[in-house]
């Protein structure tokens, strides 16, 4: 089937019956619900970008399934190359929707679950990998988006799943029956949940023999029985409502997050991937957030491009462009940002083949990446407010700048007044001005801040998960071998 097109996929989503929520009420139209739709519009941007010949090596892939052309968001890396491309691929997305673009998760989830399928059913006998690769191929031939689903709300953190008081706090399975499973539970902060086509869903944790029926994975429709969507509360976004697109900061694009709930939700054997084996739920998370931590060398490098434009040009409307000091904030930005693309790349070009055939990045410099995209972006955006000023938050409204109410002993209008005290340097409107300042503040404190801080923060696990991974995988025993054989010590005994 021919790759979908942007007008294509937004259509799809319509013939959906996907039950979303949002302020306490059932949306019907949520395809054009303002507040919704520019994080559709993200989403269009991958299938748009895919037609265009000028990025076809990046967008698109050969499916090692079918040999057909794909979407290289339905893709199975085959190579250390397919990984740098991916990387590529979502920097270029960052740079053109300065937000998150939601399909990163589906494909992450996509190469996790098809080599931990394969491992399963060498040991169990289990049919999990033809299973998968089915439904892979079902989703690459008609260039379906998919959401991956992880993160569970937990309950008592302290506690393993079946410890729970309420065994909902992770998803479970509730029911077995000979043609497939009832689950229940929830996943939290799902990025494009609403806006994709079907979900997989995986364990969170590692697990033990007490949390069999926690260690499922499974795909579903979005729109299957008993699945509903509730959509999270964004900073400012109410004022897409307001028809003041200036104000908004980015008024087309924008990211998502959504609580997913399973309530009794039937899922019949040919969308099972994991149904009980318990050990290995651990190797699926570890290699989902693997893959995961290093998309962010990708796509928030893509969208730090974004900031950093944004900062020089208000420093140039401002008429500051040329200080020494705007100049050296400026460097400090992009030298953050290409150390986050360079880790993105390394992970990359360091990676390796599973034993299933599909390429896994090398995993502590993917979990070195993350670490470094958990701060550098604050930095980042806080060079940028350094940089823009306090107009950045006190401007006033789109509609004073557009008033017509008269003030004033001299009939000048709210308009006027306001269009004279934040005028600039010749050349530039206030118009632009303020365009680039309600830009920036939508990305360091509004509506996108979710997707560029705190998703940089605790997206693909919390700074500390890094640092877990990254003591695991450090070899500290062989670095400290290697200083022992050049200092000439030897010695018998063991190392505390």
């Amino acid at each position: 089937m021919p790759l979908m097109t942007a007008k294509e996929y937004i259509e799809s989503l319509r013939k959906l019956n996907t039950r979303v929520y949002m302020f306490g009420q059932k949306i019907d139209n949520w395809v054009d619900d303002p507040i919704i739709r520019p994080s559709i519009n993200c989403v269009a941007m991958t299938y748009a970008l895919a037609q265009d010949p000028q990025y076809e090596d990046l967008m698109t892939a050969t499916s090692s399934l079918t040999g057909h052309e794909i979407n290289r968001f339905t893709h199975l890396h085959q190579s250390s190359e397919d990984l740098v491309k991916k990387v590529k691929m979502q920097r270029l997305l960052g740079q053109k929707t300065a937000s998150c673009f939601q399909r990163c998760v589906g494909m992450d989830a996509f190469n996790a679950v098809f080599s931990t399928t394969f491992e399963t059913d060498e040991k169990y006998g289990t049919s999990y990998h033809e299973n998968f690769k089915t439904f892979l191929i079902k989703m690459q031939d008609a260039d379906l988006t998919v959401d991956g689903a992880m993160t569970d709300p937990k309950g008592d953190r302290s506690k393993a799943p079946h410890d729970q008081a309420d065994p909902d706090m992770f998803v479970h399975v509730v029911e077995r029956r000979s043609d497939g499973i009832v689950v229940c539970g929830a996943k939290c902060h799902q990025t494009g949940s609403v806006n994709s086509h079907w979900h997989i869903f995986m364990p969170t944790i590692a697990m033990g023999e007490a949390d069999k029926d926690w260690a499922v994975s499974f795909a579903c429709p979005t729109d299957a029985e008993g699945m509903y969507l509730i959509y999270g509360r964004q900073s400012c976004d109410t004022r897409k409502l307001e028809g003041c697109s200036i104000d908004v900061g980015n008024a087309k694009f924008g990211g998502q997050e959504a609580l997913v709930v399973l309530d009794h939700v039937f899922i019949p054997n040919e969308y099972i991937f994991l149904n009980g084996e318990y050990e290995f739920a651990g190797m699926m998370v570890e290699r989902f957030a693997g893959y995961h931590r290093q998309s962010y060398g990708g796509c928030k490098v893509g969208v730090g491009d974004v900031v950093i434009g944004a900062a020089a040009l208000a420093a140039e409307y401002n008429g500051v462009e040329k200080a020494s000091a705007i100049k050296d904030k400026l460097i400090e930005m992009t030298h953050l940002n290409e150390t986050l693309y360079s880790c993105g790349i390394a992970c990359s070009c360091e990676g390796c083949p599973t034993k299933a055939g599909n390429y896994q990045i090398d995993l502590l410099l993917a979990n070195v990446c993350k670490q470094n995209v958990t701060r550098f972006p604050y930095e980042i955006v806080r060079l940028a407010e350094d940089i823009a000023g306090g107009l950045m938050v006190t401007i006033p409204s789109q509609r004073d700048f557009g008033s017509d109410t008269v003030v004033g002993n001299n009939g000048e209008t709210i308009g006027d007044i306001c269009n004279k005290y934040f005028a600039t340097r010749k050349g530039v409107s206030t118009e632009d001005r303020q365009r680039v300042m309600r830009f920036l503040e939508n990305m360091c404190l509004g509506a996108a801040a979710v997707g560029y801080r705190t998703e940089s923060l605790h997206g693909a696990g919390s700074p500390q998960a890094q640092r877990i991974m990254i003591g695991r995988q450090g070899d500290i025993q062989d670095k400290k071998q290697l200083a022992k054989n050049i200092a000439g010590i030897v010695s018998d005994k063991e190392d505390n």
